[in-house]
């Protein structure tokens, strides 16, 4: 589960305060699919990070699977990052120096991952890149890094998948395939997944979809109808 209550985020800009976030507060359970909406500067990307324990939040709390991120140390976030949350971006963020497969397989062996290479090489079937896994980045097409960055998001098997616009540099096939791929690894680890995206129509898929407007929640609704083929959506459960 994640907790927000009360969150704000303000930074200093120029000689005036700036607030991103405006005393937010949502809670999402377990194995959710939320997209987060709102226009540029709404404070969705700012979401993710505090969220991940990238940033800390001027006041209030944050609580990730029990934990309060804003109370940990930057080693226990780390952990926290490690073991449970995977984060994918819309630059993709490759190791250029390392393969597809290296860029899979070293954050396993950095954690002691037990059977790091075969669980590398089955995220990479998983997003269809076998044959591509010896390429490095600059070898792939932009949706070829995506889906290794999806493949690395997923290698911790994490229990929390943060989005930050994972379509927004590729063309609406490619990006298609990406949140295709996305959300069918969602629903077959059972991971809670939030989707931050400027794409109406992908928002519209989601299980719950929550708007931002000048950093504060503008709408938050459950869907009541099918998102996809699988899924019967009825108050955020199954």
């Amino acid at each position: 589960m994640i907790e927000l209550k009360n969150v704000t985020k303000t930074v200093l800009s120029g000689a005036e305060d700036l607030t991103i976030l405006d005393d937010v507060s949502f809670t999402i359970p377990d194995g959710q699919f939320v997209a987060v909406t709102g226009a540029s500067g709404s404070g969705k990307s700012t979401l993710l990070g505090l969220i991940a324990g990238l940033d800390a939040p001027s006041s209030g709390s944050i609580t990730v699977d029990g934990a309060d991120v804003t109370e940990m140390s930057e080693d226990d976030l780390a952990g926290l990052r490690s073991e449970k949350i995977g984060f994918i971006f819309q630059s993709f963020h490759l190791i250029p120096s390392l393969t597809a497969f290296e860029n899979i397989l070293i954050p396993m062996e950095i954690i002691g991952y037990k059977d790091a290479r075969s669980r590398a090489e089955q995220l990479l079937a998983q997003v269809d890149l076998s044959k591509r896994g010896h390429h490095y980045p600059t070898e792939l097409s932009g949706g070829e890094q995506q889906r290794i960055a999806i493949a690395r998001a997923f290698a911790n098997q994490p229990k929390i998948l943060l989005a930050d616009e994972p379509t927004g540099n590729l063309d609406s096939k490619n990006g298609e395939h990406i949140f295709d791929l996305m959300t069918d690894l969602h629903r077959q680890n059972n991971v809670t997944l939030v989707l931050v995206t400027h794409d109406q129509h992908l928002a519209e898929l989601a299980q719950r979809q929550v708007i931002l407007k000048d950093g504060k929640v503008l709408s938050d609704e459950v869907k009541r109808r099918k998102a996809n083929k699988e899924l019967e959506i009825t108050d955020g459960r199954r």
